[in-house]
């Protein structure tokens, strides 16, 4: 057996100082020899536990194998068996936590790259004259409403067309994708990328309708009347806020508005796209996860000349993945860490100037396991700033359940499912995602998809709640 190098083949990504100024994706992706490089690396493990580490349960050990062969065509095949959103997990799923952090090679060296590899296979796919077809069983005759076109909607409607139902996605934005469209700017997960995935699904005859809001249009109880079984797949839409003095001012927004104008509106073509966007020179994020670094290093490339990311907690306790980090700080963003905003303060015209922070220290650990941010008595200081992003979570928009008798709900907002099939309470329901786990990954809700999807199937087949 060839020996086996340490460290996981590096994948060339944009410089720094040229990236902070346009909206172009950072890492460049691997060529033909540096994949099958990486992949030569796995140990393809007997009882792999990267697989138990992915939530949509990809065959890794098999996907890597055919590319260290040189069969790309087979390794996407092996992919899409149960994930048909490859180039975009390759890119956005936290992989450090879920399969390479389950990597037995990981144990005494770096793990296998799988997201790289992942990412890989499906850019290889775009660029060949025809794509791998998924097999679709022969046609049920059930007919399947799916509304919202996020990442948990669209795995259901890759596996329930797979299955032979019919499927119809109800989207209430222009663009479908969800929080892949509109959350994850550019430079971290292109546009076109999504919207190759999406035809994809359009290619096995999913049935996409825009600009159509269920709860306005119609209801669940009017679409479980035309469909055999609906998946509430609508996301964490409604941007929270702290409550503090000034938070009224101009200039302050949610990272839902400030992102979405950004990606889905393209603000960051400017003039060619006219999208009304604030280009802040002083710029304030508060937050510590992905959400925070993306709207920060949004904020360098509208033209910021200074980003400060205020968190509460110390860099041990981010969310955020390690990667982003990385790269916010190679960009210039200035973290303020164990900061905490209790105040803003405007100009005579209503418009932020200043916020105002406590400093903060660890104390005893919380109901989330991470230790919880104490003031320090009077260590009041103020940053100077023309623009905030608010970026501390979001809930689910409350349409749905609103709009929806018998279809419960937690203090959250969120919605009551079971979480080994998705099932709501109320007959022929099923939900996922955001929706139900609050704001979370893009991976989870896929996985969300995959559970449902399978009960779902299930439910059609024997008609049994």
């Amino acid at each position: 057996m060839a020996k086996i190098n340490p460290k996981r083949t590096p994948m060339a990504e944009q410089p720094a100082d040229k990236r902070r100024h346009n909206f172009d994706e950072v890492p460049y992706g691997y060529t033909p020899e540096q994949a099958m490089a990486e992949a030569q690396r796995c140990l393809q493990c007997k009882k792999p536990s990267c697989v138990g580490g992915c939530p949509v349960q990809v065959d890794i050990p098999g996907f890597i194998r055919e590319v260290a062969q040189g069969n790309f065509f087979e390794a996407v095949k092996v992919m899409k068996r149960t994930n048909v959103l490859p180039a975009i997990c390759g890119r956005v799923c936290p992989q450090e936590v879920q399969c390479e952090g389950a990597c037995i090679l990981g144990k005494k060296m770096e793990p296998v790259a799988i997201g790289n590899l992942e990412r890989f296979i499906a850019d290889w796919e775009a660029t060949q004259p025809e794509c791998v077809m998924c097999e679709i069983q022969p046609a049920t005759g059930k007919k399947v409403a799916v509304v919202g076109a996020g990442p948990a909607g669209l795995t259901l409607a890759g596996d329930m067309r797979k299955l032979g139902h019919s499927v119809t996605i109800f989207e209430a934005l222009h663009k479908p994708g969800g929080v892949l469209m509109y959350g994850i700017p550019e430079f971290r997960l292109p546009k076109a990328v999504v919207e190759r995935e999406v035809n994809f699904l359009l290619s096995m005859g999913v049935e996409l309708k825009l600009d159509y809001v269920i709860g306005k249009i119609k209801t669940i109880d009017e679409l479980l009347s035309e469909y055999d079984a609906v998946f509430v797949g609508t996301g964490a839409g409604l941007p929270l806020f702290m409550g503090v003095p000034g938070e009224n001012s101009l200039g302050i927004y949610s990272a839902n508005e400030y992102l979405t104008r950004s990606n889905l509106m393209k603000a960051y073509l400017f003039p060619k796209y006219d999208t009304p966007i604030v280009r802040g020179k002083q710029v304030a994020v508060i937050g510590g996860g992905n959400v925070a670094m993306d709207a920060a290093r949004t904020a360098l490339r509208l033209g910021a000349e200074r980003v400060v990311l205020i968190y509460r907690r110390s860099r041990d306790e981010m969310p955020a993945r390690v990667a982003e980090i990385h790269h916010a700080e190679e960009e210039g963003v200035e973290f303020q860490l164990l900061t905490n905003p209790v105040r803003y303060i405007a100009d005579e015209s209503g418009w932020v100037k200043e916020v105002e922070c406590l400093r903060m220290e660890l104390g005893e650990p919380d109901a989330s396991g991470r230790r919880r941010p104490v003031p320090v008595p009077n260590s009041e200081f103020r940053i100077p700033v023309d623009t905030v992003v608010v970026a501390i979570g979001n809930s689910p928009n409350p349409l749905i359940p609103q709009t929806t008798p018998g279809l419960a709900t937690t203090k959250r907002g969120t919605l009551v499912v079971d979480p080994n099939t998705g099932k709501t309470t109320k007959r022929g329901v099923f939900a996922g995602g955001d929706i139900v786990t609050g704001a979370a990954t893009v991976i989870l809700a896929m996985g969300a998809g995959r559970v449902a999807a399978k009960a779902m199937d299930e439910f059609l087949r024997t008609g049994v709640w």
